[in-house]
């Protein structure tokens, strides 16, 4: 059982008791001999005899900071080093390959010396930044950098007010109900109270207000607790406490383990004698495993408490890239590169490390973590789009309306403008005044303009204020169960279903595509080695070892056993061969195969105590899980990495522990492919170790060496692929002295330059990973997960098209298709893998026709369609995207993709990913989802309409990146089908409620207006009308939003068929919005006629009448919901009659206040029989239509939702599990 994790170290050359590790010079002894008999590196004897030198009198060591380079010692520990020096002008180089004597080395050429110009050029750039180490005031003296006080705050005490205010108005629907109030205000046009008037927007205004000044005041508590802590800052020679908040760029901090970073700080020195820090990233990205962070060779042993540290670092500008930094550090005269791996952000934690002492390079708001706290990028929703699109309509509508009103009203008045001093209830300038002579006219056209805004301020409710706040508060709720969702909890890695977005919850019903990564996404991103194959000769497990079986590599240090964490599957033959020993013939390149695997990689090795104590555990940390594979398969084999610095690896051969010094790296990226490291190993020789995929690699391999291994390879490349495992090609070469001295001078320059560096480190790498002899190529299993063929399986049967983007290659790319049943054998596979344009062309135009052909024969035997008729999959390259991306074949592309099922696109870069979704989205009017886990996922998350991240193996960038994170791709199945489902058909009625709730009111004031001469006077109290949006009506729309269920869990992933409701748009549509408003007309007609016509000749007042319309449209539009509730909760009964009961006590509250108009009505009127019959009689007239139109639907035309919920009803799923519900099929949206 493992107890504690820590790094593995093993003593330097310089320590005692470690002089038996063998050194690696770095071969000045072989200049003579090269330079007098060139020979290529592979021809070259590697036991040369040492020659000594002695310096010319008339050199002088050049020691301009300007023109010196970075020592060995920046990557590689030990006593090499490397200086300029000046022969008459001509560039020498001086080499100290540790125990050797020194020999000049010309180098440089005129294109060499320009690129350095140029990065010297950029260095100077305005767009860097300059630290002075130890010197904060210098620093900051022209006040460029941000103090390290934090601020997540939005407001502050004077600011709220008007800056929450500004941000709220910035919805249109808010200004326009503003104006509205303020029309309100003016004596001509008042048609309310004027402080009632300003009582619904002001209700909206002051719930949000309220909920983002608690959400503020949270966030000045954290700032102000994160502000306080304390940190140890270098001041007067030695090291005192200091607030976070008082920390600034320049100053040097030392922080102790599990000390969380107070900004983010280029290392200097750590406890570890080789310069190794740990950190954990956690609070930063969410990963949980250690990352390794290196001080320069050159600092590491620094103390600055005993002496005076002065320097500079020249930085690029603060950005939000966590994982990317360059700068240059000058200290002691030299000139060091600085990157990702030497700096440690704000929020992490030191871990595994006793101290580490760093320079603040970016404090507070400039830092990482503060830059990256923005999240993800805002969406709307589709459904939110066409709301949008008929809130104008209802604009149109409500101008319409006031129009006709106006008109009226204006006529009306041009006839009877000599009686309205007489006339009760029209409209007068001064009700303190006598009526006689009391109405100013201002002529017919002023009046019309007049009651027109009269008109607007009286249907203003026809644009729902309350829809906005009802449907964040419903959103808010579906995130809170989507969160709880115990179907959706991840145990193997403790990750909870994440909603980052609130505002997109709804499109999660409507998906037609999903774009989804391979490997992490699909899969594990556990990778397990299986084979290998090595100078053509295949080792593929046939004469396996069985894990259990075998007893494992182990090797002794210090006494003590180190073993493998981790046991893997080796092959007996190849692992004889490793145990012989030999260094001859093709045995030396199996030998350097596992020491590339060993060495080509960026793993830190850690140590794990067992119950044991003699013996302990080595872990391999790392970002890659391909890298953690192979480095434990060369131990498995007898090449156990057990130590690394920046400068240095130590890996124990058989026994044998070797010093290899790391003299550069190449890391791999996106458009190499590929990975190489440079080594000065222990037979004096310098070998560059690469690794890649195949299409990258076969392109650099020196084919003339030996073409049938090369043909070897590639055919068991192909066999590993057919079997699913994951390839990697391995090569090597060795480096003459003139090529490392080129290299390693290129190098130097690249890897300082701030500006451009990683292009130019990429044009470095491509001229080192040339003419290489390829050593084999590795298979790695990357298991399926758990689940993902039965939610594949699902998502198409929901009608879901499932694209699978990869960077593999394309057998590998079709095995895990056919074991996640994304592809079958009944599928017609279109393969596309070209290298012109033409040739496209060509492919495209064929797979076309062959899909017509299948589309028509179906037809003919009665298939209904296309994908029910011809399972077409088609099969694209990255190769072949290039050209068809970007012109005029993405049509014809996008005309054959349509047509199939599945899209299976191999070495596809991260771009041509984010090109597909963006080549789907333009031409189809169709929702996309896209899911990834890696870096190289993003852009296409960020293109989709959804996209998802999978908190997986690679990093939280796709999570960071998302609208929605979880943890396996089999929890698609529950979000789409079960809660996406439920969440669009929730928001959908939600829309369609409010439109109709609102426009019920609307009308039957309008039937009002037109029975008062137009007067624009309201039988409804001012309180009622305002209180009807936001009291009367507002629960339970969204109590029923939150948790009302159309069908079961159940019901929903037994027939995943039902998801095509959202996608044929059966929730919200244009025609579901006039049918509910022609509805809406009936039930106003029913509300307003039926009291009026039973109370014509009565002597009730209008107030009287305006309870009674009241009451009778609240009752209406509840019933109205609770027809269409289908599960029911007590709270869900609780909103709704609750309502009904809150309506009536306020009408009797407001009647009771005889200070405002209609005192006592509700007590005249409701005492009569007459009352409650018409109530009756509303509720029956105005819901019957709707109850016969939904019976006749449900018994002749049901859709897929009453289908299933018949089934529920009236059956019991175990009943109906041998038969099949006959589904509506579903059809493609129009395309845009």
């Amino acid at each position: 059982m493992a107890t504690q994790q820590r790094p593995l170290l093993i003593p330097s050359p310089r320590t005692p008791g470690a002089s038996e590790l063998p050194y690696t010079p770095i071969y000045a002894d072989q200049l003579k001999s090269i330079s007098e008999n060139p020979k290529s590196s592979s021809e070259m004897d590697s036991n040369f005899e040492v020659e000594s030198f002695s310096l010319p009198d008339n050199i002088t060591l050049n020691s301009s900071s300007h023109h010196s380079n970075s020592s060995f010692q920046s990557r590689a520990s030990g006593r090499n080093s490397v200086r300029e020096v000046s022969f008459a002008g001509n560039s020498v180089r001086e080499v100290n390959a540790g125990d050797l004597e020194m020999k000049p080395v010309r180098h440089g050429s005129r294109a060499e010396s320009e690129a350095l110009s140029m990065s010297q050029k950029e260095i100077h750039d305005e767009n860097a930044r300059f630290i002075y180490i130890n010197d904060p005031g210098k620093t900051n003296e022209r006040f460029e950098f941000a103090g390290n006080s934090i601020r997540t705050g939005k407001y502050s005490i004077i600011t709220f007010l008007p800056r929450n205010l500004f941000e709220q108005f910035h919805r249109v629907a808010y200004i326009y109900f503003l104006v509205i109030a303020i029309l309100n205000q003016l004596p001509q046009l008042a048609v309310f109270g004027r402080g009632v008037s300003i009582l619904p927007l002001a209700f909206v205004l002051l719930v949000t207000a309220v909920k983002d000044a608690y959400e503020d005041y949270r966030r000045h508590r954290s700032d102000k607790i994160e502000n306080n802590r304390l940190a140890w800052v270098l001041v007067n020679d030695s090291f005192q406490q200091k607030k976070w908040k008082d920390i600034r760029a320049g100053e040097i901090i030392k922080i102790s383990a599990n000390d969380s970073l107070p900004c983010d700080m280029v290392l200097l020195s750590t406890s570890d004698p080789t310069g190794v820090a740990y950190v954990q990233t956690i609070n930063l990205d969410g990963e949980s495993n250690l990352k390794t962070r290196y001080a320069k060779q050159e600092t590491h042993m620094k103390n600055p408490e005993k002496e005076k540290i002065n320097g500079l670092i020249k930085s690029e500008k603060p950005n939000r890239h966590i994982y990317g930094f360059q700068a240059n550090m000058e200290i002691d005269g030299k000139r060091v590169s600085l990157g990702p791996s030497n700096i440690v952000l704000r929020g992490c934690e030191l871990k595994n490390t006793a101290w580490a002492v760093g320079i603040a390079v970016c404090a507070g708001r400039e830092t990482k973590a503060m830059l990256n706290s923005s999240g993800a990028p805002s969406k709307r929703s589709r459904l939110e789009t066409q709301m949008n699109r008929e809130i104008i309509i209802l604009s149109f509508f409500l101008v319409g309306l006031c129009s006709t009103v106006s008109v009226c009203a204006g006529v009306w008045l041009k006839r009877h403008k000599d009686e309205l001093d007489i006339m009760p209830f029209y409209r007068r300038k001064d009700y303190s005044e006598a009526e006689v002579h009391n109405y100013n006219y201002y002529g017919w056209r002023m009046q019309i303009f007049f009651t027109f805004l009269m008109s607007v301020i009286v249907f203003q409710v026809m644009i729902p204020i309350s829809l906005y706040i009802s449907m964040e508060l419903v959103r808010v709720g579906q995130a809170y169960f989507m969160i709880r969702d115990t179907l959706m909890y991840d145990a193997s890695s403790n990750s909870r279903f994440q909603c980052r977005a609130l505002n997109i919850n709804e499109d999660l019903g409507q998906i037609k595509y999903v774009f989804s990564d391979k490997t992490g996404t699909l899969t594990e991103n556990k990778m397990e080695f299986q084979c290998a194959s090595i100078l053509g000769v295949d080792y593929s497990g046939e004469t396996a070892i069985d894990q259990d079986e075998q007893l494992g590599y182990s090797a002794q240090v210090d006494g003590q056993v180190l073993r493998p964490k981790t046991k893997v599957k080796v092959d007996a033959q190849l692992l004889n061969i490793t145990n012989s020993g030999t260094r001859t013939g093709e045995d030396r390149y199996v030998r350097d195969f596992f020491l590339a695997l060993a060495a080509c990689n960026t793993i830190v090795p850690l140590t794990l105590d067992t119950a044991d104590p003699a013996v302990r555990l080595v872990d391999y940390q790392g970002e890659s899980p391909d890298e953690q594979a192979l480095v434990f398969a060369a131990a498995a084999y007898g090449f156990m990495l057990i130590e690394r610095t920046s400068g240095h690896i130590v890996i124990d051969v058989h026994g044998e522990r070797q010093r290899f010094n790391v003299l550069g790296l190449h890391e791999f990226d996106s458009d190499r492919k590929r990975m190489s490291v440079i080594l000065g190993c222990p037979d004096n020789s310098v070998k560059v170790f690469v690794k890649g995929a195949d299409t990258s690699m076969f392109s650099v391999i020196d084919e003339s060496l030996n073409l049938d291994i090369l043909g070897a390879t590639q055919a068991h490349l192909h066999s590993y692929s057919s079997m699913g495992l994951r390839t990697l090609v391995i090569g090597m070469r060795e480096l003459s002295v003139p090529e490392f001295e080129q290299w390693q001078y290129s190098y130097e320059t690249a890897s300082t330059a701030l500006i451009g560096r990683a292009a130019l480190l990429r044009k470095v790498a491509s001229k080192v990973e040339s003419n290489l002899r390829i050593l084999g190529a590795s298979g790695i299993e990357d298991k399926l997960q758990q689940g993902v063929p039965e939610a594949i399986v699902s998502l198409r049967m929901a009608g879901i098209k499932v694209w699978v983007l990869t960077g593999d290659k394309q057998e590998t790319a079709i095995s895990i298709g056919y074991s996640s049943k994304l592809l079958t054998s009944q599928m017609t596979q279109i393969v596309i893998n070209n290298k012109s344009k033409e040739s496209c062309r060509k492919s495209l135009d064929d797979a076309l026709i062959v899909s017509r052909k299948l589309v028509s024969k179906s037809h003919a035997a009665g298939g209904s369609s296309e994908d029910e008729a011809s399972p077409l999959a088609l099969i694209i390259d990255g190769t072949s995207l290039v050209h068809i991306l970007d012109s005029e074949l993405e049509e014809q592309l996008f005309q054959l993709a349509s047509r199939c099922s599945v899209v299976l696109c191999c070495r596809v870069a991260p771009l041509q990913k984010a090109g597909i979704v963006a080549l789907i989205k333009s031409r189809a009017d169709d929702m996309t989802l896209a899911i990834g886990d890696g870096a190289n996922d993003v852009s296409m998350i960020q293109m989709a309409d959804v996209g998802i991240g999978i908190s997986g193996q690679e990093g939280r960038q796709a999570v960071m990146a998302s609208d929605f994170a979880m943890g396996q791709f089999r929890f698609l199945v529950p979000l789409l089908l079960v809660h996406g489902h439920w969440n669009y058909k929730r928001i959908s009625y939600m829309i369609l409620y409010n439109f109709y709730r609102n426009a019920v009111l609307v009308f039957v004031l309008f039937w009002f207006v037109l029975f008062t001469s137009y007067t624009l006077t309201t039988a409804m109290t001012d309180w009622s009308s305002m209180l009807y949006s936001i009291v009367y009506t507002a629960v339970p729309t969204i109590v029923v939003g939150i948790l009302d269920k159309d069908l079961s869990r159940r019901t929903l992933l037994k027939y995943p068929q039902l998801y095509g409701a959202g996608q044929r748009e059966e929730g919200y549509n244009t025609t579901l919005f006039w049918v509910t408003m022609m509805d809406t007309v009936w039930q106003s007609v029913a509300i307003f006629f039926l009291p009026g016509v039973a109370y014509w000749e009565s002597t009730v007042d209008i107030s009287s009448l305006g309870d009674l319309w009241t009451i009778a449209v609240v009752i209406v539009v509840n019933l109205h919901l609770a027809m269409d509730v289908i599960r029911w909760y007590w709270i869900t009964h609780a909103a709704i009659w609750g309502s009904i009961v809150a309506t009536f006590i306020c009408v009797i509250i407001i009647d009771c206040l005889p200070f405002l108009l209609g005192y006592w009505a509700f007590f005249e009127i409701a005492g009569t029989g007459l009352f409650w019959l018409c109530l009756l009689g509303i509720v029956v007239a105005a819901l019957l239509p709707r109850f016969v139109v939904k019976v006749s639907r449900q018994y002749c035309r049901p859709d897929d939702i009453l289908i299933g919920r018949e089934a529920e009803k009236f059956g019991t799923l175990m009943e109906l599990r041998n038969g099949e519900i006959e589904m509506n099929p579903i059809l493609d949206p129009p395309r845009r």
